[in-house]
């Protein structure tokens, strides 16, 4: 027996033989396994952490873009009258949970960047060929990586916001945003990173990202309520994600009640409460996951 095999294995006492025997350390294997696939996950997106540090312009305009929503259309309707969105409220403060969820779908969207910058350049040729055992270890360090970094966005939204509008939020309300981001983040980052290998390069990857972001940030509830919709747009809203994450945010930080106080949703055909949005947005990740895994079993394994 070699000796890598005796250092997976434990000697057993036989008492009818009277002997020792050699029997595999099943749980040394199963730890063995964590470790490697613990630090193909660190190696990884300590990679990802080198290239934003070399070329931080991504990061920079991660923050700058939703600054300059947040600041622009607060200006824009900052004469609104109060009662137009909302009971007692400016529209600055119903924008600001808006603004949030929309800064963690643009950040996380570009997950797949990465990924299809190494295809073109065979830097994910020499990553599969590698003694690479767990496949996934790709998507779990992209969803790390993009999710620590579109955090400290949000984070920088929420202290400019905390600083320039003179509001205190509350520790339950910095809770929700930190829960309802990372499910935004993990559910758009996952379709980022399916269309990185779909997609046939980063051209295609940019021009998709263009012709989507504003129409899926106006066909939510990030600037206007659902009851400022026509009907066909309110069908388009309730599909689109950033809505629920939007609506439960807001309806935290700003305890608006929409006409029943059970519901946070509410239309002509559908009535959600907290609880049924949040279902929605677990199940949107679940899914999502699933569908990537499957995707990077059934292209390199």
């Amino acid at each position: 027996m070699t000796n890598n095999n005796q250092k997976n294995a434990s000697y057993i006492y036989n008492k009818n033989k009277n002997n020792y025997n050699l029997k595999p350390n099943l749980y040394i294997n199963k730890s063995k396994k964590f470790f490697n696939f613990y630090n193909a996950i660190i190696a990884l997106t300590k990679r990802l952490y080198l290239q934003i540090y070399r070329r931080p312009s991504t990061l920079i305009a991660g923050i700058l873009q939703p600054l300059l929503w947040l600041i622009l259309f607060s200006a824009l309707y900052q004469n609104a009258p109060i009662t137009l969105f909302a009971k007692n409220i400016k529209y600055r403060e119903f924008l600001n949970p808006g603004i949030v969820i929309f800064t963690a779908f643009t950040g996380s969207m570009n997950a797949g960047l990465p990924i299809i910058f190494d295809r073109e350049f065979g830097f994910f040729n020499r990553l599969i060929v590698s003694p690479l055992k767990y496949k996934t270890s790709l998507m779990l360090s992209c969803l790390l990586y993009i999710w620590t970094i579109t955090i400290f966005q949000i984070i920088v939204i929420t202290n400019y916001s905390i600083i320039f509008f003179k509001t205190i939020p509350s520790p339950y309300y910095i809770y929700n945003i930190l829960f309802l981001s990372t499910l935004i983040i993990f559910n758009s980052a996952t379709i980022s990173i399916s269309l990185s290998f779909i997609l046939p390069g980063h051209i295609e990857f940019l021009a998709f990202l263009l012709v989507t972001n504003l129409p899926i940030l106006f066909s939510s509830t990030a600037l206007a309520p659902l009851s400022f919709m026509p009907y066909w747009l309110q069908i388009a809203a309730c599909i689109n994600p950033l809505t629920y994450a939007i609506e439960i945010l807001r309806h935290t930080y700003l305890k608006i009640q929409q006409g029943n106080e059970n519901y946070i949703i509410e239309t002509i055909w559908i009535n959600l409460n907290l609880n049924q949005s949040i279902i929605i947005l677990v199940i949107s990740n679940i899914i999502n996951l699933l569908l990537v895994s499957y995707l990077i079993k059934y292209k390199y394994e």
